[in-house]
């Protein structure tokens, strides 16, 4: 029984086109999924990530027009972080340099350089070299070229008041301490993989942070399929957490729970993907719904904002 790395991370938004014109047009982000919060369909729940949206490259927002800036602080995911080519870092300072968004050169991270900005909303993002880069599907329309492409997910970090009950659970999650940096501890399920490690570190004065626009409201990993998250579940409760019942979120089945510093984890199986209700070529076009909503579509509508995109895929699939 093993977890397979990052399934997605899921931040907080506020103008839903903004957000979709940023992942798109700065980041170079496929726009996968245009759908609803499955608890509240009165607002948007949108998906980036590569070609098809898969695991490991799937950043999401849930998007509350009009809302107010959430505090980053502990008890959360305080950087949301992507891998790039090795060598990439110019192409992109470059490219927030014409766009006139700030970003400064990170200190050498575990050998690694980096680069930090943060979105319109203000949710810090960092763009991390790798010299080994997970495969993904690049084959779409993007602004940024394949050759500097960000390549899914690298070492979020999480902060917590005390590292000790966190760093437990990850290793009974199957995750492994891989290296130390000051007060930077890297943990591993997978170390050819950059979308299977995360940063934690520990900040014992640390106020916990409130969850609104700018900030992540949970982290997914993600299990082969359904009887092993069951198993997974089964596990959790062993541990003492309170853990959600599988939970059909219709392109997934998750699982949620918090980790002993408060951060929301979840638990999502890979399938059956992005791909279930449109073809991949149009993917993040139109509006989809899960079907207990679906006779609701014309109220659903009203109720959110347009956002204008055009989703363009090479070939069929």
């Amino acid at each position: 029984m093993k977890l397979h790395g990052i399934h997605h991370i899921t931040a907080i938004a506020s103008d839903p086109q903004r957000n979709v014109d940023f992942y798109t047009q700065i980041l170079g982000l496929r726009f996968a999924k245009r759908t609803v919060n499955f608890d509240d369909p009165s607002t948007y729940h949108l998906y980036f990530g590569d070609r098809t949206g898969r695991p490991g490259t799937a950043i999401t927002f849930f998007a509350w027009p009009g809302a107010r800036r959430g505090s980053r602080g502990t008890g959360q995911v305080i950087a949301a972080s992507f891998a790039i080519p090795s060598g990439s870092l110019d192409f992109w300072k470059s490219r927030f340099e014409e766009h006139h968004i700030f970003s400064e050169r990170l200190p050498s991270r575990f050998e690694a350089s980096a680069i930090r900005l943060t979105d319109p909303d203000g949710l810090p993002l960092e763009l991390i070299e790798a010299e080994q880069l997970d495969d993904i599907d690049l084959e779409y329309e993007s602004e940024a070229p394949n050759k500097f492409a960000i390549h899914g997910f690298h070492a979020p970090t999480l902060e917590v008041q005390q590292a000790k009950p966190t760093k437990e659970l990850l290793k009974n999650l199957g995750f492994e301490l891989i290296a130390e940096e000051k007060a930077r501890r890297r943990f591993s399920l997978n170390s050819k993989s950059t979308s299977a490690q995360v940063d934690l570190i520990e900040r014992a004065d640390g106020q916990f942070g409130v969850n609104s626009a700018g900030t992540v409201h949970h982290i997914a990993f993600r299990s082969a399929g359904e009887k092993e998250q069951l198993r997974w579940r089964q596990k959790l409760l062993e541990l003492g957490l309170h853990v959600t019942p599988v939970i059909d979120r219709f392109y997934f089945h998750s699982i949620y729970f918090r980790e002993p510093g408060g951060i929301l984890f979840e638990i999502a199986t890979e399938g059956p993907g992005f791909r279930v209700d449109e073809p991949v070529e149009h993917l993040g076009e139109n509006l989809k719904l899960p079907p207990q909503y679906e006779e609701h579509r014309a109220e659903i509508e009203r109720a959110l904002p347009p956002i204008m995109f055009e989703s363009k895929a090479k070939g069929v699939g």
